[in-house]
């Protein structure tokens, strides 16, 4: 999944993309509100990672601009401050989950996870389609019951196509949520992730096909 994260101390941003990239997302980095204003008015993303206290222009004006423009994007607010009333003015701006610093890497990630699935309409981490079960909080891939190993890219390519699940997927649409504006990406670098995850899966009963000139589809093969 494609992640903006708005952050302007060094270490903790370092320590964030390091561990979500790991994970196969990919992630951007904006050290400040204005920046991270700029891109948002170009560039879509899955999520926002989003600190309050920002140079140039703060986490929740910044947040504030975000929702007046109609902008649903889910945003994880991160600070230092740990008082109720900057919580509850976080969520009535438009903050859709709150986390005080310092927190723990395996709480971030679970709650970058619940927003994740809820914007794509999902109530449990794990997809079942027929006996092929994807599971986004365990990071695994199992077809009757036997587990399919993927790499992280292959995976979150999986994942982008189980979320709309028999509906196509344009290759920008892929590319948005697979790449980061620091990845290298080649023209035929999804062609090449989709071969490699088809072969992978092999005889399962998720079928990914091309729809020539506009993207992908994954279907059960069931039907």
């Amino acid at each position: 999944m494609r992640i903006l994260l708005v952050e302007d101390n060094v270490d903790l941003a370092d320590a964030i993309v390091r561990r979500m990239r790991r994970s196969g997302h990919a992630v951007d980095w904006q050290h400040d509100g204005l920046g991270a204003a700029s891109v948002l008015r170009y560039q879509s993303f899955d999520l926002v990672v989003l600190d309050i206290g920002l140079p140039r222009l703060d986490g929740l004006s910044l947040l504030g601009d975000l929702r007046d423009r109609g902008d649903a994007t889910p945003v994880l607010m991160l600070t230092a401050r740990d008082g109720i009333e900057d919580r509850v003015h976080a969520l009535d701006v438009g903050a859709d989950d709150y986390l005080a610093k310092p927190f723990d890497f395996r709480e971030f990630e679970a709650r970058c996870r619940v927003l994740l699935r809820r914007s794509r309409g999902q109530a449990s981490a794990a997809i079942q389609v027929g006996t092929l079960v994807f599971d986004s909080a365990a990071h695994t891939v199992q077809v009757d019951g036997a587990p399919i190993e993927l790499p992280n890219r292959e995976f979150r390519l999986l994942e982008i196509l189980l979320g709309k699940l028999d509906q196509v997927v344009s290759k920008d649409e892929i590319a948005k949520g697979l790449f980061g504006f620091d990845d290298e990406a080649g023209p035929n670098a999804i062609e090449l992730y989709i071969g490699r995850l088809r072969k992978k899966l092999g005889e399962s009963p998720l079928r990914i096909s091309t729809v020539r000139g506009v993207g992908y589809k994954a279907e059960s093969a069931l039907e």
